[in-house]
């Protein structure tokens, strides 16, 4: 399918950069001037930058605001009514994107907001999506070490041909967004998503760089819960697995069942084995337990889908399009 741009009124084509903000106070100053002064660079084209307050408790909504007052053409501003999570904020940013081309990039500056330049020219090549890959990253030993394992398993189990470095900073065609925007997933990782969905795309390495301002709030539980969504979502690995050493177990249980019966009737058997007992039952429970665990995750989900609920609840819109600079 030929990608068709739609061209604005006076004929330049707009690109939309969507951010997530989530008490990102310390960071916003500089990250919106480096953000807004991309347009100087892209010739031919209209800037719209959305930047989706996903519940921050901190001075970031002001900022944001502020700066949304002072370039009304350029900045949307979009405020959750609570905390829904990154993947959600970002999908709420998403619908509201007008642009022929969406990207996307957190609002810290660990990547650099230049490399949509390239993306753009693979964007006017007639590629779909254009991945930001980490080639490597300025963290901690610990930190590398988890990310690397995480996306080894993403390839392996879930995902194959998944990017090694992983990645949450790219570019987009309209229609890839369209696509994106018809999926109304929950707990789901939005960027695992984009690559599911098999367009055409391009791979741009870089280092993701240190966050050098504020704290980040993307805790140690919550890359839990997307290393547990992600693959929920995409692979039936974890269930399968299970559902495989069930069958081994339930083999060299009866198998081990037949042994003893036999030699309780040819030998006799005298009351011993106390601690084998034990060893085997609580492998067997632990093995139970787990597998009650993996099964509960696909059953919640299964239970999320159903109630229907919306994955993001948006509050306000600001935009310019009044006097007060909002609409509802």
């Amino acid at each position: 399918m030929v990608r068709k741009a739609t061209l604005a009124k006076d004929n330049q084509r707009t690109i939309s950069i969507v951010v997530p903000v989530y008490f990102n106070e310390p960071n916003l100053p500089d990250t919106v001037p480096q953000l807004l002064a991309l347009e100087e660079k892209l010739t031919g084209y209209k800037l719209e930058l959305i930047f989706v307050d996903d519940g921050s408790k901190d001075q970031s909504l002001a900022i944001l605001l502020d700066y949304q007052k002072r370039f009304p053409k350029r900045i949307k501003v979009v405020t959750l009514t609570r905390n829904f999570g990154t993947m959600a904020a970002l999908q709420a940013g998403l619908t509201v994107a007008s642009g022929d081309c969406v990207g996307v990039i957190a609002a810290d500056l660990q990547d650099p907001p230049e490399l949509f330049l390239e993306m753009i020219r693979h964007w006017e090549g007639g590629v779909k999506a254009i991945f930001a890959v980490r080639s490597d990253r300025e963290e901690s030993f610990l930190q590398k070490t988890f990310s690397n394992l995480y996306y080894a398993l993403i390839r392996r189990f879930a995902v194959p041909g998944y990017p090694a470095g992983g990645f949450d900073f790219f570019l987009a065609d309209r229609q890839v967004i369209e696509e994106v925007n018809k999926i109304h997933e929950k707990n789901t990782n939005l960027m695992t998503l984009v690559f599911w969905l098999g367009y055409q795309a391009v791979l741009i390495p870089y280092v993701r760089r240190k966050r050098t301002k504020g704290k980040s709030r993307w805790t140690f539980g919550k890359k839990i819960k997307l290393f547990v969504d992600t693959f929920v979502s995409f692979s039936y690995f974890p269930i399968r697995l299970f559902s495989f050493l069930g069958i081994i177990y339930a083999v060299i249980s009866f198998s081990y069942g037949i042994v003893i019966f036999f030699s309780w009737l040819t030998f006799g058997i005298e009351v011993q084995g106390w601690v084998p007992m034990m060893l085997v039952l609580t492998f067997t429970a632990g093995l139970q337990m787990t597998l009650l665990g993996i099964l509960g995750e696909y059953l919640w989900r299964t239970l999320d889908e159903a109630r229907g609920r919306p994955l993001f609840v948006i509050d306000t819109i600001y935009d310019g399009s009044n006097e007060n600079g909002e609409r509802e």
